[in-house]
């Protein structure tokens, strides 16, 4: 099973979606904002392969952390994924051309929500 990242500032929707992940077999990393999230990407190993990653967090938002990501050096074998409550379909193209590798949206689904990230972790890595 994989390392997942999950960065969401909701206390319920973190612990709901880490225990279905890991209920998965996953090893799942909480981050209730975006601090530390570099450091983790920089010091787990093996690199974590898939980072949900909520849009709206306090601080640094989803889209200014996915800049922090792109800047990192080394394997960056890591899939980003939006999490977000914006469910319209210009908040959806929006994400993808700032360089989500997908889209995943809140409330969350507990019956699709290991199906969708299962999905990501089999595609092709980014290169």
């Amino acid at each position: 099973m994989a390392t997942i990242v999950v960065v969401e500032d909701q206390p319920d929707n973190l612990k709901l979606i880490t225990t279905l992940l890991g209920l998965k077999g996953h090893q799942v990393i909480g981050l209730a904002s975006g601090d530390g999230l570099l450091d983790v990407m920089r010091t787990h190993q093996p690199p974590p392969a898939l980072i949900l990653l909520d849009i709206q967090l306090p601080g640094r938002d989803g889209y200014q952390l996915l800049e922090d990501l792109k800047k990192l050096e080394g394997d960056r074998s890591w899939k980003v994924v939006a999490l977000t409550a914006h469910a319209m379909p210009a908040d959806r193209e929006r994400a993808r051309a700032a360089g989500f590798d997908g889209y995943i949206t809140k409330p969350i689904d507990v019956r699709t929500l290991p199906a969708e990230v299962a999905r990501f972790l089999s595609s092709p890595a980014p290169p």
